[in-house]
């Protein structure tokens, strides 16, 4: 029965994926769903707009859990559908949402077991953790603020080492705003050029793009840079 218990979340989970597979419901991630829904999309989020923003919500949080490939378009259709700001909140909490819940489940599973085994044994895994636990907050963040860490490694490696709940929920949030803020700027801009133009040619408007497609770059680059040389910075002067 404990077995059982520790494993059922994981096939829980694994369930979720095979139906949303099954169904063919991840074949609606990508940009052709706000091409040709876009307009019915916009008029039920304006004459519904909480009950469509926790849909949405619910949705991305159920997507980024079962790791489905396509997400993104839905932080773009947060954006196309309540603008850079409201969406990029929104599927930034979701996302969270969704990484807990694969943070559970990897903790449920393997987590327990390997911390434990861990503090037993006192060895390098023991250190490693006791090193995360103590900067928890500024381990995710880091992880997070640059997009090109794999966002579900993160969340599987957060369970598997069992980490503090709290300051991985905080950062996890703090951490996603910045790129969810700049997919949503997308998403807000595609609203705007779909508006004039309903088949519009994505990549002729690829320059329209420039200053968020900038934004990811920075978050995709010159963070990481910046973060590792502040991070030899801080080492050398503890060296000394």
């Amino acid at each position: 029965m404990n077995r059982i218990r520790r494993f059922a979340p994981l096939i829980i989970l694994a369930g979720v994926i095979a139906l949303i597979f099954g169904m063919g419901w991840n074949r609606y991630l990508s940009l052709d769903t706000l091409r040709v829904h876009g307009g019915a999309l916009t008029a039920f989020a304006h004459d519904h707009y909480i009950l469509c923003l926790l849909a949405l919500m619910a949705i991305f949080t159920i997507a980024t859990a079962s790791v489905v490939p396509g997400v993104f378009f839905v932080t773009i259709t947060a954006g196309y559908l309540f603008g850079p700001w409201v969406g990029g909140v929104a599927t930034s909490i979701a996302a969270t949402l969704g990484a807990l819940i694969v943070y559970a489940v990897a903790r449920s599973a393997l987590g327990q077991a390997l911390r434990q085994k861990a503090e037993r044994d006192a060895g390098l895994m023991a250190r490693v953790c006791a090193a995360i636990d103590k900067d928890t907050f500024w381990y995710v963040l880091a992880s997070r603020l640059a997009v090109v860490v794999p966002f579900h490694m993160i969340n599987i490696a957060a369970g598997v080492m069992a980490v503090r709940l709290t300051p991985y929920t905080a950062a996890t949030v703090i951490g996603l705003l910045p790129a969810h803020i700049i997919y949503c700027w997308i998403g807000s801009r595609l609203s705007t050029l779909l508006a004039t133009d309903p088949d519009p040619d994505f990549q002729a408007l690829f320059g329209q793009f420039w200053a968020p497609m900038l934004g990811v770059f920075v978050l995709a680059v010159v963070l990481p840079l910046a973060l590792k040389t502040a991070q030899a910075r801080m080492s050398r002067g503890k060296a000394a």
